[in-house]
């Protein structure tokens, strides 16, 4: 009997305001900016692409582009992106808990 499998999504999970904050927050703490450039584009898929497009006054073509494996998004458009989400940066001390 074979082995059935099925493709994970994480976009499939992040279904409420909550989780969607707790991904990009861990995302962000692990620093890495290839992560946090893929979990852009999986928040932005669970959300509709088309829609952050809209909220972001960028093309859907170019957030596909920008948040790819091969994207290098500017600052600028990861704080659009952060914003449509949803999601306000903070700042605190490195060493705070």
């Amino acid at each position: 009997m074979a082995l059935k499998t099925t493709p994970y999504d994480t976009a499939k999970y992040l279904d409420s305001e909550e989780k969607l904050a707790a991904y990009i927050d861990a995302v962000l703490e692990d620093g890495d900016p290839a992560l946090v450039t893929h979990a852009l584009g999986v928040a932005a898929r669970a959300r509709g692409m088309a829609q952050i497009a809209r909220d972001t006054g960028l093309s859907r073509e170019s957030l596909y582009r920008a948040l790819s494996a091969d994207g290098n998004p500017g600052l600028a458009t990861v704080l659009k992106v952060l914003k449509a989400l949803g999601i306000r940066l903070s700042a605190q001390p490195a060493n705070a808990a």
